[in-house]
């Protein structure tokens, strides 16, 4: 009798063990990002592992390097190895979308953050919402210039999402007023340098202008070192993330302000609802991170 009640025993706590590994499984996301040159990310990116780390899951990261084909690639890596989910941010909303479908037929579930994807079933796009920043940025600068003068749009990755919400938020804001004209509206792919580049082009062919809008802070960042260049000093500049230079350059008086993004909790949400749908919860297809816009008066 004593010996039948041990191998019960011992019976009952296999069978509890093994259905305790059943209910901890590690699951292993993959997260893709479009570059780690650029702090936005970077920041993401260390959300995202931090979420990762505390809900002890696997989370392979990958830097397209803002190369399509590359990311393309990686995502191809990660269906090979057959992750439990795949988190995008694409460099473009519609070279992703074979990579998307792919993972779709893979049974895989496909989460987007910060930048969608064109087509595809994307189980929930996690990021700001681009359109009312480029609005906030656009209605701001048109106060700070009084409702006049001329504008430059400096524009980030064609294609990606986050370019294309932000111009139009921030063209929705201009076109109410029909003393500001856009005079220039050049594309700098979000680089500091591009952007320093392509504002010294534009000054030499439009020396008359008044205000800057950049579709991020690494572009308004290099025009604002153009303008500095070139004797500009009375140019006012916004710019989008509120990434630490940009912070500083707004509490120098450089930059009028910054749209502020929440890049970190990005990287937490997306994780941490990778593993809530893992796990069977229902998702909206859309989370929106908060914005707000960091000035000279509530610059911390």
């Amino acid at each position: 009798m004593k010996k039948l009640v041990i191998l019960l025993v011992i019976g009952l706590m296999f069978t509890f063990t093994f259905t305790g590994l059943a209910f901890s499984k590690n699951y292993t996301l993959g997260l893709c990002l479009s570059t780690l040159n650029n702090p936005f990310f970077v920041t993401l990116k260390d959300g995202a592992q931090k979420a990762a780390e505390e809900l002890g899951i696997t989370l392979i990261v990958y830097d397209a390097q803002d190369d399509p084909a590359k990311q393309a690639s990686e995502i191809e890596d990660l269906i090979q190895k057959k992750v439990d989910a795949i988190l995008i941010n694409p460099t473009d909303a519609n070279a992703v979308v074979p990579s998307v479908l792919k993972a779709n037929k893979a049974g895989i579930p496909v989460f987007t953050i910060d930048r969608s994807a064109a087509k595809g079933d994307v189980v929930c796009h996690i990021a700001s919402d681009n359109v009312a920043g480029g609005k906030m940025a656009g209605e701001y600068l048109a106060k700070l210039l009084d409702y006049k003068g001329n504008v430059v749009e400096l524009v980030g990755i064609p294609g990606t999402s986050a370019a294309r919400d932000r111009g139009k938020g921030f063209n929705e804001a201009m076109k109410k007023y029909k003393d500001i004209k856009i005079v220039a509206r050049q594309t700098a792919d979000f680089n500091r340098a591009k952007g320093m580049q392509v504002f010294e082009n534009i000054l030499q062919a439009q020396p008359d202008v008044q205000g800057v809008f950049a579709h991020n802070d690494e572009m308004v960042l290099g025009a604002i070192a153009a303008a500095e260049a070139a004797g500009k000093k009375d140019i006012i500049f916004v710019g989008f993330d509120a990434i630490d230079d940009a912070v500083k350059a707004v509490k120098e008086g450089k930059l009028a302000a910054t749209v502020a993004q929440q890049p970190a909790e990005m990287g937490k949400l997306g994780v941490e609802n990778a593993v809530k749908f893992l796990k069977g919860e229902e998702l909206p297809k859309f989370i929106p991170v908060p914005l707000k816009l960091v000035t000279k008066e509530n610059v911390k």
